[in-house]
């Protein structure tokens, strides 16, 4: 997730070279491309923490800092 980011509510995900933007809400690829075992695990993920991502994209709209977020294996 970055600062100054344009609506609708997303975040980016990078895996060995590709990128892809993920909306929040709901949780489903918007552009980009990642492999298909590794959008799985990144959407499974999102789902699982997506209040702790629209809090972060506030935050990011804010200038506030970012709160981190567990990964899947935690």
């Amino acid at each position: 997730m970055y600062y100054n980011e344009h609506n609708p509510p997303h975040f980016h995900a990078e895996y060995n070279g590709k990128e892809a933007e993920i909306l929040i809400n709901p949780v489903s690829l918007r552009s980009g491309t990642l492999p298909n075992r590794v959008l799985g695990l990144v959407v499974e993920w999102a789902q699982l923490h997506q209040e702790e991502l629209l809090a972060n994209w506030e935050r990011a709209r804010l200038k506030q800092p970012l709160h981190p977020i567990a990964g899947l294996d935690q």
